[in-house]
């Protein structure tokens, strides 16, 4: 039973330094210009500007589709009331951490 949890624990001294380091890996990397910026997931850039939308009064986040490709750019899809609410979504998504651009496929209508 002592030899279980010797081992365990050797293991687990083993693991947590080599997962912290390709965790680190995976948020900084460097970027061309040889400083070091954050890399956001296409997940996490989606879900940060639904969440966006979500507090913004002036746009309807159930009605906008948001998708992100592994380089940062946010497609927007969907029906909007104005065409000031489409420009509020497309600066809303610009404004959003890790966002390289943005493409408005929204219509306007209801």
């Amino acid at each position: 039973m002592i030899i279980k949890l010797a081992t365990a624990l050797v293991i687990g001294a083993l693991i947590v330094p080599a997962a912290a380091y390709a965790q680190d890996k995976m948020e900084k990397k460097p970027a061309a210009t040889g400083g070091v910026r954050e890399n956001v997931s296409d997940a996490t850039i989606t879900g940060k500007v639904k969440t966006a939308f979500a507090k913004d009064k002036d746009v309807s986040a159930r009605k906008i589709n948001v998708d992100t490709d592994n380089k940062g750019v946010v497609t927007l899809r969907g029906t909007v009331n104005t065409q000031a609410e489409a420009d509020k979504a497309v600066k809303i998504a610009k404004e959003t951490q890790g966002v390289t651009s943005v493409k408005s496929e929204l219509k306007i209508g209801k």
